[in-house]
């Protein structure tokens, strides 16, 4: 039995080393807890064997060939540094990395994104942000952050600050007060634009262009650094807008809100003029016309099971029916090879695809949901990126909560300019 033990022990070492991971990093990649380096040092020094569902995702990682990327990132020098945080499968990093950035540390808490990830950028997230220091974090000239949105969405509870998800601002603000870096970019639903009457972007704004130290009251859940770090007064030159990525080359109609600062003390520009605001309304009047074909595989290579099924059809097309007769405009929708773009996709469209279904009458059959990849060109991932390390489940739900890259690109285009000036910070 030890000895079987010991080879599994082995296994499972040569597996991690393959990978060229460490044994924090390989446990944070089985989306272990924080004692998982601690019990992978255990099953490399045959002190005990993982169970049988562990060995089976361990056994399914990819070896070290498949695991790196052309995404992979360790430039000998960098026009600039950033960091990657609610990372997700690293939407918002790719366009940073392209114009000559080098990403020095990541933050996602889910498990099948980190897979994802790791497949895509050869190296595996730290973990849950609320338990990760500032001082942990290295410097950096960028800080990226697609913070959890559900709070703010209309498919969430809308509770803004007083869901913990809402509050996962105050974690980014956490690590801007630290560590000061030059720039920064966020990214949420349009309804935060909104949320309580507009008093919550306000408050998010202040915070970071330091015109005021929030009050935030006590039941409002955040780490004790992040409520210590709130006394610290920034001086961010702040902008935002909603943006469409429809007016960036995909066919599609998903509307989000950025956030983009240049600190004063560092980025000269920012202290003449309002250039994060300047930036972003260049960019608001973009616009592109664009056709759902583009991102359609061909019928021959759409495997059936995309295809949904008789009653699910029924149970759509019933729901339509009685939205109707309430007078609402909810209910599945149906896109062909014509249309202009489709609507937003979202995490929840692995469940039934009500929001995005492909029109197939032409073929005499029931509309069929996006595949994988054709949700990959549908937020504008390249051609590279690697969908076939989680199931076709996880993929849909990475990529429904991921961002739409091009517009990203353009955004990180605009910003790139103002991050070559020396850093002035004392």
């Amino acid at each position: 039995m030890l000895k079987k033990v010991n080879e599994v022990g082995r296994f499972i070492q040569s597996k991690r080393e393959g990978l060229g991971l460490t044994q924090r990093a390989f446990a944070e990649l089985l989306g272990m807890n924080e004692v998982g380096e601690r019990t992978v040092r255990g099953w490399e020094n045959g002190e005990h064997a993982p169970s049988n569902a562990k060995m089976t995702q361990i056994n399914s990682l990819p070896d070290f060939a498949a695991f790196r990327s052309p995404y992979h990132n360790k430039p000998k020098s960098a026009g600039f540094t950033f960091i990657d945080l609610f990372a997700g499968i690293g939407g918002i990093r790719l366009p940073f990395q392209e114009l000559g950035g080098h990403c020095v540390f990541t933050s996602e808490w889910d498990r099948f994104s980190k897979k994802t990830y790791a497949a895509n950028y050869g190296e595996v997230p730290e973990g849950d942000i609320t338990k990760i220091a500032a001082t942990e974090i290295p410097s950096h000239d960028v800080l990226l952050a697609g913070f959890p949105c559900q709070a703010f969405s209309q498919a969430g509870l809308r509770q803004g600050f007083n869901d913990t998800r809402g509050t996962m601002f105050f974690e980014i603000q956490r690590v801007l007060a630290h560590h000061r870096p030059k720039a920064f970019l966020l990214e949420n639903v349009k309804q935060l634009r909104g949320h309580d009457g507009g008093r919550t972007l306000k408050t998010i704004i202040s915070i970071l262009e330091g015109r005021e130290v929030p009050t935030i009251p006590e039941d409002i859940p955040m780490t004790d650094e992040a409520r210590a770090s709130l006394s610290t007064t920034l001086n961010y030159n702040v902008g935002y807008t909603v943006l469409k990525a429809s007016n960036f080359g995909v066919p599609q109609n998903r509307e989000r809100v950025y956030i983009v600062g240049f600190d004063r003390d560092q980025v000269s520009e920012a202290l003449q003029k309002n250039v994060a605001q300047e930036l972003l309304n260049e960019l608001a009047k973009v616009t592109c016309e664009t056709s759902v074909r583009t991102i359609l595989d061909d019928d021959a290579d759409i495997e059936s099971k995309y295809t949904i099924s008789d009653r699910l059809y029924d149970g759509h097309k019933r729901r339509l029916e009685g939205h109707k007769a309430k007078g609402n405009g909810f209910g599945f929708s149906l896109f062909t090879r014509e249309s202009a773009y489709t609507n937003t996709i979202s995490a929840r469209y692995y469940k039934d695809g009500s929001e995005i279904l492909i029109d197939q009458s032409h073929l005499g059959k029931n509309p069929r949901k996006l595949t994988p990849n054709e949700c990959r060109k549908l937020q504008g991932f390249p051609q590279g990126f690697n969908v076939d390390v989680v199931s076709d489940a996880q993929n849909y739900r990475q990529f429904g909560n991921s961002v739409s890259v091009p517009v990203i690109r353009a955004i990180a285009s605009k910003m790139k300019p103002y991050l070559a000036e020396k850093q002035n910070k004392t």
